[in-house]
């Protein structure tokens, strides 16, 4: 035989060896289910970082990708759509507007709710004349969306003292240009969340004032949460079922540390890693938010808010109640996962409970 054939028939045999020797598949990682998970960056969006840190979207056979933007309703078209399966972020009328249209959305997983620590900080100059309620009559206020939880906030807040949201002059911007627009008097006040409210009041650009979510009802109040496109979970009801269990877990991470249990280092770590926040100094004396362990979603906060919403003309038509959250996924995390228990046992603080 030529050297040539010699050679070519040397090369098969070593091939075939190979292929003897490690079975099909062996040595070729598995491609996960393709999943989008659009994320506003706020504290408690450490509950999906954890999970794609620790690999358990991996785990679960998911692979996961994860879309940033400064507000999650931005986001409700493409999840609308399909584009994203996902979104986490702070809610608003245009969650329940989605859902008045019979479009495919609804809420699966709480991830914020009272004590949701909320900052109504107002400029250090006006600290003197800003001492009751009724005072923000006829003053500009900073929200960072339209309709969105922090403007029911506030609008309820303002019903205590027999005014309405009409009473003050809204205007709307990201959390990081409230600092500015208080340092230049474009605004009076601004309603923020960690760590807006903290990096407002260490710059000294603003002063903490009160937290309107410790003075309205109902409670608990629903502020972040976890929604999802009912057409993909429909379709795919074991994967979504598997999914929301990853995301519940990871929220029971970030309830050990929001409680200062042992891994408060490490999930410290992870809000400064994915650039949630910055300063690792300000992650650890912050307050953050709450949520429920198992992200039970209180129903009735829900139902108030759509009902506010539509008294005030943000929602055109109010969606049907049973259509606002899909409980399952967080009864199926609390049978999964068992009882949650606090690890640090001197922990004080309300919520994660």
């Amino acid at each position: 035989m030529p050297w040539g054939k010699r050679m070519i028939a040397r090369l098969i045999l070593i091939l075939l060896s190979v292929t003897l020797a490690f079975p099909a598949g062996m040595g070729r990682a598995e491609a996960g289910i393709p999943i989008t998970i659009g994320i506003a960056p706020v504290v408690p969006a450490a509950s999906t970082y954890i999970a794609l840190d620790k690999g358990w979207f991996a785990e679960a056979g998911f692979d996961v990708t994860i879309e940033e933007i400064a507000t999650a309703t931005s986001l409700i078209p493409f999840l609308a759509t399909g584009k994203i399966q996902v979104v986490h972020g702070g809610l608003g009328a245009i969650y329940f507007n989605a859902m008045a249209q019979g479009l495919p959305i609804t809420l699966a997983l709480d991830s914020g709710s009272s004590p949701i620590n909320q900052d109504f900080v107002i400029r250090p100059d006006l600290q003197d004349t800003l001492k009751k309620v009724d005072d923000l009559k006829g003053r500009s206020v900073g929200f960072v969306a339209p309709a969105g939880v922090p403007v029911y906030s506030v609008g309820k807040l303002l019903e205590t003292v027999g005014l309405t949201i009409k009473d003050i002059e809204s205007k709307f911007m990201t959390f990081p240009d409230m600092a500015t627009a208080l340092s230049n008097k474009a605004i009076d006040a601004a309603l923020a969340v960690p760590p807006w409210g903290d990096i407002i009041v260490d710059r000294k650009l603003g002063v903490r004032w009160l937290d309107p979510s410790t003075m309205i009802a109902p409670k608990p109040l629903e502020l972040v949460a976890y929604s999802v496109n009912t057409d993909w979970a429909t379709a795919n009801p074991d994967l979504a079922k598997k999914l929301f269990l990853v995301l519940a877990r990871g929220g029971r991470e970030y309830c050990q540390a929001y409680h200062h249990g042992s891994n408060r280092a490490e999930i410290s770590e992870t809000l400064v890693k994915h650039k949630i926040i910055n300063d690792r100094t300000m992650v650890e004396r912050m307050p953050w938010q709450a949520r429920d362990p198992n992200g039970h979603v209180n129903q009735v906060s829900l139902i108030d808010q759509q009902e506010w919403f539509y008294r005030y003309g943000m929602l055109k038509k109010r969606a049907p109640e049973n259509k606002l959250a899909d409980a399952r996924y967080a009864e199926n995390a609390a049978k999964e996962l068992g009882p949650f228990v606090v690890e640090n046992k001197d922990s004080k603080l309300e919520g994660c409970r």
